[in-house]
């Protein structure tokens, strides 16, 4: 591994080493849907903290969105990873995942529903400081955590990791009070160009507070190692690179959201 490989890895780890956190499983509501999200936060917090949403991606919440917010935790935030398709439902394979994210991208209100669900969830822990809150999201979760935004949450900031950019109605970005970033594979094959212009546009249009980061040479869902290193036919794969230079883009969001220092 390179200095400079290894200088970014680096930034994945708590920043106090060993850093004790406690986790839990959260049963929450939405209408008739029980929802089953995982809850981490600092062993010895006192709180009020921040708090992160994490979305998770579109095989549902699994290991992997446990882990980020296990390491959100150890960067003393009280984080919650959301469950959208409720009771804790993992897809199959890629074809049940489409289905289940198909529903809800293919019914925009009802997808900002759910997410509000797990963000009022998050808001309720006691050592949650309500007004200092953001909400993240990979692939499936950063169109969440968009779409969110776009329906006028009270959030500080969202942050989408390859996540999908279009919007059904570009209008409602005027809806938009929370900071945006957007961190994206710069040759995503999912996520065209003419995408990332639209969305950089309809952010124009609505006067958002936002930022776009394009990643050279990474494609969609750089940030998870379980893709592989190979993009081949589906545009998919792992670069460290990238993750790595995302998630220190991320905390430096956090930083100005939270006034932290």
């Amino acid at each position: 591994m390179s200095r400079w490989l290894f200088l970014l890895s680096s930034m994945l780890v708590p920043v106090v080493a060993g850093a004790a956190i406690e986790t839990q499983t959260v049963e929450y509501q939405h209408g008739e849907a029980r929802l089953v999200g995982y809850l981490a936060y600092p062993k010895e917090a006192k709180g009020p903290l921040p708090g992160v949403l994490v979305v998770h991606e579109w095989m549902g919440l699994n290991d992997y969105a446990k882990r980020r917010v296990e390491q959100l935790a150890g960067l003393g935030y009280v984080a919650l990873a959301a469950d959208i398709y409720g009771e804790g439902r993992i897809a199959a394979g890629i074809e049940e995942a489409g289905q289940l994210a198909g529903t809800y991208k293919g019914d925009r209100p009802l997808f900002r529903a759910r997410v509000a669900a797990g963000l009022e969830t998050l808001k309720a822990q006691p050592l949650v400081d309500p007004a200092r809150v953001a909400a993240i999201g990979y692939c499936f979760g950063g169109t969440a955590v968009l779409e969110l935004a776009r329906g006028g949450a009270e959030v500080a900031g969202v942050v989408s990791f390859h996540g999908g950019l279009d919007s059904p109605t570009p209008e409602d970005a005027k809806n938009i009070r929370a900071k945006v970033l957007v961190l994206h594979g710069a040759d995503d094959p999912l996520v065209p160009p003419a995408e990332v212009l639209a969305f950089e546009e309809e952010m124009r249009q609505g006067g958002v507070d936002w930022q776009l980061i394009s990643y050279g040479g990474a494609v969609h869902g750089f940030t998870n190692p379980a893709n592989g290193d190979d993009p081949g036919g589906r545009g998919v794969a792992y670069d460290a690179v990238a993750d790595a230079r995302s998630w220190a883009a991320m905390r430096q969001f956090f930083a100005e959201l939270f006034e932290e220092r």
